[in-house]
């Protein structure tokens, strides 16, 4: 695979806390798409296990933030429960995320779901989702800053890309992404 310049790209790295196959492939199917609402708890640990034992990754980091869900998904809005759960189990409030509820990136439209499309398809999606997001922080909020987006599961990278080409766009001056799990690559 060919790295794309950052500029395009939108995001200068991308970490992922597991591979996506086996259990985890399936709780986060049971979260996501069941309603299972537990799995959140569990994921938020994972998260901030992760940043924890990652810390030249959170180095400047000023925003940590989802990669919202539509506000009216049913069963559940895993992603923000995801977050709300990492925030919860952030006790120390060594990371700077938003409190349950306090969202900063959040989606009021609903789009098209990526899941079982093409490559291009995937890419027209993600563009569309990035586009019905909004940045509810104050104003200077996001100008010059690092932002992590968070995602439960990385695939081809077009949300993720595009999502951060939408923070770029809007003042962000980085950035990079963490995911609970990472697709094995296919070719």
């Amino acid at each position: 695979m060919c790295a794309l310049p950052e500029a395009e790209r939108g995001f200068s790295r991308v970490d992922a806390v597991a591979m996506h196959s086996g259990a985890l492939r399936d709780k986060i199917h049971e979260l996501k798409y069941e309603g299972r609402a537990g799995w959140a708890m569990i994921f938020g640990r994972l998260l901030v296990g992760w940043m924890e034992s990652h810390p030249e990754a959170m180095r400047g980091i000023d925003h940590i933030v989802g990669n919202p869900t539509h506000t009216g998904r049913q069963p559940i809005r895993h992603i923000e429960a995801i977050m709300d759960a990492a925030y919860t189990e952030d006790v120390r409030r060594a990371f700077p995320l938003s409190p349950p509820g306090g969202h900063r990136l959040v989606k009021h439209v609903e789009t098209a779901r990526s899941a079982n499309r093409t490559l291009d398809e995937k890419r027209a999606v993600a563009a569309a989702h990035a586009a019905a997001l909004t940045w509810t922080g104050a104003t200077g909020d996001i100008k010059g800053a690092t932002v992590l987006l968070v995602d439960d599961v990385f695939t081809s990278g077009s949300q993720l890309q595009h999502v951060a080409r939408r923070l770029r766009a809007t003042g962000a001056a980085d950035v990079r992404g963490l995911v609970l799990a990472r697709a094995p690559w296919s070719g």
